[in-house]
């Protein structure tokens, strides 16, 4: 991506840790501003989520909602030595992962249309994550990003249609990173981070250890 055009990563709300997962990816893979937009009631609740860049946005207050769009756009369009970025949850709300169809709220399109109004172009990026139990005692979280799509003013084709579009791009990524999960096609997923040795694990290095053990006793007789 061009770092002079602010990105918006929008993303599925399957999951409490979904904040974190974006601040993750910043400092290991994208070094930008980061910027983060939760639910009101959810950042009262947890408020070390400001700590990561993260800002509220509260429907129950339409001018409230508004000052929050103005404020995500005016992040993304700030001069600045990094690319901007903001993750956002268009669904509003934790739904579970493969509830259909998938419903944006207009907000990530409506902050499109504000930021192309100051700047040439804006990057869109559809991030979908999903969490199993596959071969380990330990949950494994699977992430997923699309090739980035630039949006210009000329493409814009206005904020129902962007939000469909958006609505339509997760869906299918979701279908896909599922069918790719159910058929074990994930040796080209990276690693970017390992969690405490499972349980399952420990067990078969023990049994390993004892079986070597048990060998070299026989040899010794």
């Amino acid at each position: 991506m061009d770092p002079g055009y602010p990105v918006v990563f929008y993303c599925n709300h399957a999951y409490w840790w979904d904040g974190f997962w974006s601040q993750l990816c910043t400092e290991k893979y994208f070094r930008q501003n980061l910027y983060i937009i939760i639910e009101y009631q959810q950042l009262v609740k947890h408020l070390f989520f400001t700590r990561l860049g993260a800002f509220s946005i509260d429907r129950s207050r339409p001018r409230s909602a508004v000052h929050t769009l103005d404020y995500a756009a005016k992040c993304l369009t700030e001069e600045s030595g990094r690319q901007n970025a903001l993750w956002l949850f268009p669904q509003g709300k934790i739904e579970h992962v493969d509830t259909r169809p998938v419903r944006f709220f207009n907000g990530t399109a409506t902050i499109v249309s504000r930021v192309l109004r100051q700047t040439g172009g804006i990057y869109l990026v559809s991030v979908v994550s999903r969490i199993e139990y596959l071969e380990e005692q330990r949950p494994e979280l699977f992430l997923s990003f699309r090739e980035p799509e630039r949006i210009t003013s000329e493409d814009y084709a206005g904020v129902r249609q962007l939000t469909v579009h958006m609505q339509d791009t997760t869906t299918r990524h979701l279908e896909w990173l599922k069918e790719k999960i159910i058929s074990r096609e994930t040796d080209d997923f990276h690693i970017a981070v390992r969690g405490a040795e499972s349980i399952n694990r420990k067990v078969e290095r023990l049994k390993g250890y004892c079986t070597l053990r048990g060998k070299a006793g026989k040899q010794k007789q």
